[in-house]
């Protein structure tokens, strides 16, 4: 692994599509490594995302893509767990692997954007979500209204200021994050674009532009 598993390690798991990952993915990886003084962040495409429809692109090429766009960025790491796993690609089941990868003392997080943080309560198990890791929600500064009632009761209690009092313990605790690059680039719109024809420059690591080019993806994207 070429980390040390004791009770200091820092290790965050960062689900998602990635379809096309790009920029805002990676500067926010970096920016949380900075933010929460992690060891590791594990960029994991899902294979089978459960609240949405498949990706037009297969989990193995996203993979491949978002290994080009981490390269060598230090502490960054494109996971393949849930590709090799059948069934749908749960986030529980995926931070128990990676709890019993790094053991019961380590500190391990979930990050996630706020937009998915509000529909937590909906999510496979959530509260084994807890029992395994702590929820980093990446804060968005223009979003201030009340929770769900059903995100409110799960996440009551688990609240903490500041990172120092997150890593208190291995697991349970909530911490809202605001990271100090907030790059607004949507996905959707980088596949449209690629669609239609239209430029996706500095949008997209290069790595990854050129791939995307040269193997047509997205063309016939809706």
């Amino acid at each position: 692994m070429g980390i040390s598993v004791s009770e200091t390690v820092r290790v965050a798991m960062l689900g998602g599509t990635f379809d096309p990952v790009h920029l805002g993915h990676l500067r926010s990886a970096v920016e949380l490594v900075d933010a929460l003084g992690l060891d590791r962040v594990h960029m994991i495409p899902a294979h089978q995302p459960p609240l949405r429809e498949a990706p037009g692109v297969p989990s193995h090429e996203r993979l491949t893509l978002l290994q080009h766009g981490i390269g060598d960025t230090p502490r960054l790491v494109a996971d393949d767990r849930e590709i090799r796993r059948d069934g749908p690609s749960y986030s529980a089941d995926t931070l128990a692997s990676l709890r019993a990868e790094y053991g019961e003392s380590a500190r391990l997080v979930m990050a996630l954007g706020h937009d998915a943080f509000l529909k937590l309560a909906d999510w496979h198990q959530p509260q084994r979500l807890f029992e395994l890791a702590h929820l980093v929600v990446i804060a968005r500064p223009d979003h201030h209204q009340p929770l769900p009632h059903t995100l409110g009761e799960l996440v009551a209690g688990r609240e903490v200021d500041d990172p120092a009092a997150l890593f208190a313990t291995p697991a349970g605790g909530l911490l809202r994050l605001s990271l100090p690059t907030r790059m607004a680039i949507s996905a959707t719109e980088v596949r449209q674009r690629l669609c239609h024809g239209g430029s996706v420059r500095y949008l997209l690591p290069e790595a990854v532009e050129r791939r995307i080019m040269a193997l047509g993806l997205y063309r016939h994207e809706r």
